[in-house]
């Protein structure tokens, strides 16, 4: 089993839900773990909750001026960044469909599930270069799988499309620096995007996600997974 002394895990959205149960799996793996939320208190709070290896960070990732401050206050801590898990998102399409939904809603779900993602991996590959196994996972959905496309939920659907595409191109533009980057859906999850009727508990949503940052083989790269195996973009 490989060693993972010293390396280091940063997870936007790492203070409740999936990205949270993502934050204790890699620390129960011996990773040091960064975690974001647009509210430093709520990072905080989730610091303390995890009570380890923890480092908390105020980041939107919807503003490039909260990305920069982040990565500088970041740097003033760490010199090298191992994983990074795009985990930050919203689902924000009740009461609207493909038909009615507004060019504003559009363009806010889609700054905040995909580009934010792509910003946060230009801005922080500085660190990401300086690993010897860097690995990117982006947190996506079946939502986002072209056979799976709904109409009623239009700015989920086409910001997750965007970042599965996203993935498959930064996963080209990557390979020869040896960065792997691939998404995953983690199926319905009891969270408060999923739902309480969800079947899934926060930490089987997050396995995929762990053993992607961890143990998958490096081979995996521009794909797509749910429970551990590559599925149909």
């Amino acid at each position: 089993m490989k060693s993972t002394q010293g390396k280091r895990a940063l997870i936007t959205g790492g203070n409740r839900g999936i990205g949270f149960a993502i934050a204790k799996g890699l620390l129960a793996k011996g990773y040091e773990v960064i975690i974001t939320s647009r509210s430093l208190d709520n990072a905080q709070q989730a610091a303390q909750k995890l009570q380890s290896k923890v480092i908390p960070l105020e980041l939107n990732v919807s503003d490039d001026s909260s990305i920069n401050q982040t990565l500088k206050t970041l740097r003033e801590e760490i010199d090298c960044l191992d994983v990074l898990i795009n985990n930050a998102g919203v689902y924000p399409d009740e009461g609207v469909n493909i038909l009615t939904i507004s060019r504003e809603l559009l363009d806010s779900t889609m700054n905040i599930n995909a580009f934010g993602a792509i910003r946060i991996i230009q801005a922080f590959l500085p660190l990401l270069e300086k690993s010897h196994d860097a690995r990117v996972v982006n947190v996506s959905s079946d939502g986002g799988a072209l056979s799976d496309l709904s109409a009623d939920v239009p700015s989920y659907s086409l910001s997750k499309l965007a970042l599965n595409g996203a993935t498959i191109m930064l996963a080209q533009a990557l390979h020869s620096q040896r960065i792997v980057v691939n998404s995953m859906c983690p199926g319905w999850v009891k969270t408060d995007m999923g739902g309480a009727d969800a079947p899934r508990t926060p930490e089987q949503g997050a396995d995929t996600a762990i053993w992607l940052a961890t143990e998958a083989p490096r081979t995996y790269s521009g794909k797509f997974f749910r429970d551990r195996q590559v599925i149909s973009f």
